[in-house]
């Protein structure tokens, strides 16, 4: 029987003796490379270098070492083929029955906030894949071994029977195609990143591959009979669930982060203090002030009810003062930018609330959204229009019309923009119903413009009439008719926005002009399905 060899070269040195040992238990001689080689050698096992096979020294920094037909012959040979053994016969090729290697730690690298993108390049790895690949290929034969936690697997049927099985050849042979898919995923969203600041030259192509690991098992799924897994992007940004810490409380569910990630994408549209309350991937309330305290005292004036068991987000640190007001509510998750130690002292009483911080001094842009559909996925790009301004929202933005005869009153544009900001991010059909520094009122998510807008505002007639002293109308989506604006009229609303764009604008715009009620057309739809 022929001798029989491993080929052993690994970035992650984890546990490697302890397979290398087993392997040479089995009288399999070891052949291994650079830094591998000398780790192994330490460890006092028997290993020789694979120059000794090749007769070719590694060139080019360790660019090359691996890539020689001597070595890759002795992995993809055909152990039963007779013309395939004539060419391990002529050649004096290795028979390479155990390949052991992981790769070049790139995602490790490019997680290093001070990462350049020229050492980046250098640990992308060539030989690592083309070597798992060809003894993935060929696991009729091969056992091919990537995750250190399948060492103790592939050690155990070594002692048990002295070699392993094709059932478990086939696991390893699966796992090395998704690994090094996963591989070239990270990298070549890495290099979109880097590369795509301007247009690209090339036209876009028909594949995409999306790269995510770190795979997080959740209790269930939306309900409890759903299993559930949360992966994280390797290039995650700072300002997301994947890069938040958790502080306290019960591991996060399926919900609570589909959840937190809506409540996100409405914080980053308030630069002022702003809270946020979610509840089934709407908002229930939003409101601004001066300080944090204020901003989440307006929160919950805004619905007190919904509010319950629901998520709560700040975009300032919680003080003392304002934990004494969240500490005897029900919030299953609150999310801050940092908490004082005498506020985390207060939240921490209650044993499964949970509490993230998550760095929000940099709200980067979002990432493309992606939804699956049986048989399919669905891919946009997120809702990041710039008619919504940051800065002087009392002004009319650029792209903003009046359609009406009458002009809306800066305050009203503030509260104009302040609705638009929260509506944007309401589930279709969605009407919200606000000052300017807080919601009074939402509808969201009913099959009609006309319902929505009636939840809305009998939600807002429950509201002090101090608090309507600017009381304005926001929809996501045109107004097909003159409906909607004769009910918010009957309410007592004092100004409308909407996209716009429906063949019967006129309607509406008619019947503001009768009753003097200014309406602004943004010209941007927002649907959210």
């Amino acid at each position: 029987m022929a001798k029989e060899y491993a080929l052993i070269s690994v970035s992650d040195k984890r546990k490697v003796e302890e397979i290398a040992q087993a392997l040479v238990d089995q009288g399999v001689q070891i052949i291994s490379t650079g830094g591998t080689y000398d780790y192994l050698k330490k460890n006092h096992i028997p290993v020789i270098s694979i120059e000794a096979i090749t007769d070719f020294p590694e060139v080019m920094d360790g660019r090359v070492k691996t890539l020689h037909p001597l070595i890759f012959g002795g992995i993809l040979g055909m152990r039963q083929n007779p013309a395939h053994q004539a060419v391990f016969d002529q050649f004096d090729m290795p028979v390479i029955n155990y390949v052991v290697v992981n790769l070049y730690p790139f995602q490790q690298t490019i997680q290093k906030a001070d990462t350049q993108l020229k050492e980046a390049i250098e640990q992308i790895d060539i030989g690592g894949p083309s070597l798992l690949r060809a003894a993935a290929k060929n696991h009729q034969d091969v056992t091919v071994v990537t995750d250190v936690s399948d060492y103790s697997v592939v050690i155990e049927q070594l002692k048990a029977q002295q070699h392993t099985d094709l059932d478990l050849r086939r696991e390893l042979a699966k796992k090395v195609f998704q690994y090094t898919a996963h591989y070239d995923a990270t990298i070549a969203a890495y290099l979109d990143k880097e590369f795509n600041e301007g247009e690209p030259l090339t036209q876009a192509w028909d594949h995409l591959t999306l790269s995510y690991d770190q795979g997080q098992a959740l209790r269930y799924g939306e309900n409890s009979h759903q299993s559930a897994t949360f992966y994280r992007s390797s290039q995650a940004p700072d300002y997301s669930l994947a890069k938040a810490e958790q502080l306290h409380g019960a591991a996060l569910s399926y919900n609570n982060i589909r959840d937190a990630d809506a409540g996100l994408k409405i914080l980053a549209e308030f630069k002022e203090a702003c809270a946020v309350a979610v509840k089934h991937m709407n908002p229930c309330g939003v409101a601004i002030g001066q300080t944090i305290e204020e901003a989440f005292d307006r929160c919950y004036q805004a619905d007190s009810v919904s509010i319950f068991g629901g998520i709560l987000l700040l975009n300032r640190p919680v003080t003392q003062t304002l934990a004494e007001r969240l500490a005897d509510l029900f919030l299953d998750i609150i999310i801050a930018p940092a908490y004082d130690l005498e506020a985390l002292s207060l939240l921490n009483k209650k044993k499964n609330r949970r509490l993230l911080q998550i760095k929000m001094d940099q709200v980067q842009p979002q990432e493309d959204e992606y939804t699956s559909v049986v048989g399919g996925l669905l891919v946009q790009s997120p809702d990041m229009s710039q008619e919504l301004p940051l800065e002087a929202p009392e002004q009319l933005p650029p792209g903003w019309e009046m359609m009406t005869d009458i002009q809306a009153s800066p305050d009203q544009l503030r509260a104009l923009n302040f609705a638009m900001k929260v509506v944007k991010h309401v589930k279709s059909n969605a009407i919200v119903v606000t000052n300017d520094y807080m919601t009074l009122g939402i509808g969201a998510g009913q099959m009609n413009r006309v319902q929505s807008a009636q939840i809305a505002l009998n939600q807002a007639q429950d509201h002090p009439e101090e608090l309507r002293h600017l009381f304005v109308l926001a929809s996501d989506a045109f107004l097909p008719m003159d409906d909607t604006v004769r009910v918010a009229h009957q309410f007592g609303v004092q100004a409308i926005v909407q996209p716009g764009g429906s063949i019967r604008d006129q309607d509406s715009v008619d019947y503001c002009n009768k009753y003097q009620l200014p309406m602004v057309k943004t010209g941007i739809r927002h649907f959210r399905h």
